[in-house]
């Protein structure tokens, strides 16, 4: 009887450690399945759609998983087991001991843009649909979390053409030309950090960045014979930047503020940045039959990552999180090169374009009326709202256009207790609208749709036992 006791135990002790490797395997599969399309989808050709994205290192992308973008992207002081902190490192170390945090989001963007020029109203419009982040938080020890997350930095997307007379002192007026340019690519960013509490209630991280992409840039140049005569090979210009770097990010949280009824956390988040230094591939030719080479260097704005500083408040109680971020970007100190546009607005001339330095505040405020309501599901879910306001990161003749977003969205907890959810959110945002009537410049306005996805494992609070062995009388 002694040996089929123990043979019983030394079973429930096996089938317990298969439970926690199964579970493992499993995370580990949906990682290694979602990755590789996660990747995928961000060298796809176009994953943005704005004449702004012409130069230097293009759109930026909102950053911070979807619960911090519906909060209009407010996250440096956020500290919460069942959210990964994609925005300061030092928020790693709240990960509690036999847990698991994976999360990853869906989004989808319709950009709208318009602009008058020589008294001629144009539009475009453009939806594209991508993933945005896949990000998974663990404990390596007590007081110890490890991160990690693949999210997109900036995404190049534009296609836009125009006519101007040309004459040339050997060939005499030739008659209009066709100017047209289009680009696409990205920019993706893969970050691997460490988050310490290095005593109570205050925290330090460090993280490793690296950024990797293409970007094709290129115009083509079509001459048309002012009287129907005559033919003109057209002239191409065609920009490759291949991109692979390694940054840096550190950050520090501090509570001062902890007990059963509230939270307040104090954030601050930098980021060294720096030269990309892509390898570049350029070159101007005839589309004639042997498609000779004219030239083979081009002028753009360099690849540049800025020293980014980020500092935040929140505040948080069982029902109310408020959230305020201020976020400093060196992009002009990083790079003193401009370059020119091509001809524009009603007066036909062209625009230097730089990079500036930029200020950006951030908004949000969550409610969640009872998580713990048993009758009403309502009141169970967390209702979020946002605003982000801000500058562009380039200027055009010394003007700074203006940019802002509005955010909202809701968490959906997927059982009672849960730190798992489903979270749903928009954004509707503005660019250039200060001045586009005066430079003659595109006015633009996007809407973002996404679906966020977060999986919490272990936790006595919420039943989500997936790392804890069963115990028997």
């Amino acid at each position: 009887m002694q040996v089929v006791i123990w043979s019983i135990a030394g079973w429930r002790e096996f089938w317990s450690t298969m439970q926690v490797k199964n579970t493992w395997i499993r995370l580990l599969v949906v990682a290694a399945a979602l990755i590789p399309v996660a990747v995928a989808a961000q060298t796809s050709s176009i994953n943005a759609f704005s004449p702004y994205s012409m130069y230097g290192i293009c759109d930026q992308n909102t950053p911070g998983t979807l619960v911090m973008r519906s909060m209009g992207g407010v996250g440096v002081a956020v500290r919460n087991a069942g959210v990964v902190n994609l925005l300061n490192p030092a928020a790693y170390s709240v990960a509690p001991q036999k847990t698991f945090l994976f999360s990853f989001g869906l989004e989808g963007q319709n950009y709208y843009n318009s602009q008058t020029a020589e008294g001629i109203a144009k539009r475009s419009v453009y939806n594209t649909f991508n993933f945005h982040d896949i990000a998974f938080q663990m404990p390596v020890t007590k007081g110890l979390g490890l991160g990690f997350s693949l999210t997109p930095y900036s995404s190049v997307g534009y296609r836009t053409k125009f006519y101007q007379d040309f004459s040339d002192p050997i060939m005499g007026d030739v008659g209009p030309v066709q100017y047209t340019y289009q680009g696409e690519g990205d920019v993706t960013e893969v970050k691997l950090g460490l988050g310490w509490e290095i005593f109570r209630n205050f925290s330090v991280g460090v993280a490793a960045q690296y950024y990797w992409g293409d970007i094709d840039r290129g115009y083509v140049m079509t001459p048309t014979s002012i009287v129907g005569e005559g033919t003109f090979g057209s002239t191409i210009g065609a920009d490759n930047y291949s991109i692979s770097s390694i940054k840096g990010q550190v950050g520090v949280q501090w509570s001062p503020i902890l007990n059963q009824k509230r939270l307040l956390t104090l954030g601050v988040a930098f980021d060294f940045g720096g030269d990309l230094r892509p390898d570049v591939s350029s070159r101007i030719y005839n589309a004639d039959l042997n498609y000779t080479t004219v030239r083979a260097d081009t002028t753009q704005l360099a690849l540049v990552l800025p020293h980014q500083l980020s500092a935040g408040v929140f505040y948080r109680t069982a029902k109310w999180a408020v959230g305020v971020d201020y976020v400093y970007q060196n992009w002009g100190g990083r790079n003193k090169d401009a370059v020119r546009t091509g001809i524009s607005g009603a007066d036909r001339r062209s625009y230097e374009v730089r990079y500036t330095n930029t200020s950006t505040v951030k908004v949000g405020i969550e409610y969640t009326p009872n998580r713990y309501d048993v009758r009403r599901t309502l009141r169970r879910w967390s209702y979020r709202a946002g605003f982000r306001y801000g500058y562009y990161n380039q200027t055009f003749n010394g003007d700074r256009l203006a940019q802002y977003a509005m955010t909202a969205g809701i968490g959906i907890p997927v059982k009672f207790f849960a730190v798992s959810s489903i979270d749903v959110g928009i954004e509707y945002g503005r660019r250039g609208y200060n001045l586009a009537e005066r430079l003659g410049l595109v006015r633009q306005q996007y809407f973002k749709f996404a679906v966020g996805f977060t999986l919490f494992a272990g936790g006595a609070e919420n039943n989500e036992y997936w790392f804890t062995r069963p115990k028997y009388d």
